[in-house]
């Protein structure tokens, strides 16, 4: 992936319950607007896509500058050039999902897009061709959501910003939908930014996260850590904190599959229930209070993964504590435990220990899913 242009943001707007005031630069490809609801999140991005006329300050994509309002510039929302996706899609009912793909033709010709490359690009990786011709009102929640990401694709965007795009989805079709969204990270050079208020989100598709609260910046850096932090890691409680690593699909046996974590001599098994996926490239979720630490190597166990670790730091949080430990494969694993459990059982930074993991604990985000989306109209 090429380096994206760097996206400067240095606004203030004022909002009902407080001031959003934000000054950062982003370079990474994908970056991430974290926090909870009614941070700010949204207002944010409207601001940079120009549709919010009372921000000021400044913001600028590479050369160009969209606002400066000292210099009284303004560039209109259409003069953008953004791709922008939000939280419920909004497809046009009265065109198919052809017609909605193609609804910015006349934007894309017009910044020297390939169209019709674009379209047949846009139209494979998000696997739409089943779907071109139909009635968009007969579409799934999923397939809805896939139909406006490809919209905004075809726009010829030079940035892409998702407003929490599976939110209104239900457990199964954020499975279906994220690896969707990985796609377009790992194969696509528009930069993105993705606001969400799902850990689980931001880690599997974001380089870098900015996080706020009542419209500041209170964090900003690599998902993993930044989410760790016990002022941040509070903002994301009632999805509960779940750690998301990278791993190959190795084999499938009676009941289970097998999947790595890490490469080389420094790789370890994990056994999580069977999943016919179709790619050994995915990634894997634990959440952190379903994982057990013990000091001792425990026997006789119905959970199938006992796995050595070495603890790098534990942090208070509020009245737990969460404990950072190391399987060797240079990812590090949150485990989350009552505040008193440290010193009960003697864990401090650099000690061996051995995390119980139940295979029913681990969820498999991947390429596909073998199994039709369901005709959920309700998704949006």
């Amino acid at each position: 992936m090429t380096s994206p242009a760097s996206l400067t943001v240095d606004v203030r707007l004022e909002l009902d319950r407080f001031e959003l005031a934000v000054d950062f630069s982003l370079s990474q490809p994908v970056t991430g607007l974290f926090g909870a609801s009614g941070a700010g999140k949204t207002s944010l991005l409207e601001t940079i896509a120009g549709l919010r006329r009372g921000a000021s300050g400044r913001v600028q994509l590479g050369d160009d500058v969209w606002l400066d309002s000292k210099a009284k510039r303004f560039v209109p929302p259409e003069q953008r050039s953004i791709g922008y996706v939000p939280q419920d899609g909004l497809l046009f009912p009265n065109m198919d999902a052809r017609q909605n793909l193609l609804a910015g033709e006349r934007r894309a010709r017009a910044s020297g897009q390939p169209i019709q490359e674009t379209f047949e690009s846009v139209v494979e990786l998000l696997e739409l061709a089943p779907l071109l011709d139909r009635d968009v009102r007969t579409l799934s929640g999923g397939e809805r959501q896939r139909v406006a990401l490809g919209r905004a694709l075809c726009s010829g965007p030079r940035l892409l910003m998702l407003d929490e795009p599976l939110a209104s989805l239900d457990m199964p079709l954020r499975r279906r939908l994220l690896p969707f969204l990985e796609r377009v990270r790992s194969e696509l050079t528009v930069p993105m930014l993705l606001v969400s208020h799902d850990p689980t989100e931001v880690q599997a598709l974001c380089d870098d996260v900015v996080v706020l609260r009542q419209g500041r910046t209170i964090a900003r850096g690599e998902p993993r850590e930044v989410l760790r932090d016990p002022e941040v890691f509070s903002l994301a409680e009632d999805q509960s904190y779940e750690n998301v690593l990278p791993a190959h699909l190795l084999r499938r046996e009676e009941g289970t599959s097998i999947v790595r974590l890490g490469s080389g001599e420094s790789s370890i098994e994990l056994v999580i229930p069977r999943d016919d996926m179709s790619s050994g490239e995915v990634l894997i979720g634990i959440p952190a209070n379903d994982i057990l630490i013990a000091p001792d190597r425990p026997g006789r166990l119905s959970a199938r993964n006992v796995l050595p670790a070495r603890i790098i730091e534990i942090r208070p949080i509020d009245r737990r504590a969460l404990v950072t430990a190391d399987l060797g494969t240079g990812i590090p694993l949150a485990v989350e435990v009552t505040e008193t459990t440290p010193a009960e059982l003697g864990l401090k930074p650099g000690l061996d220990v051995f995390l119980v993991i139940k295979a029913t604990s681990c969820r498999l985000y991947g390429e596909g899913d073998s199994s039709p989306e369901p005709n959920d109209y309700s998704a949006s």
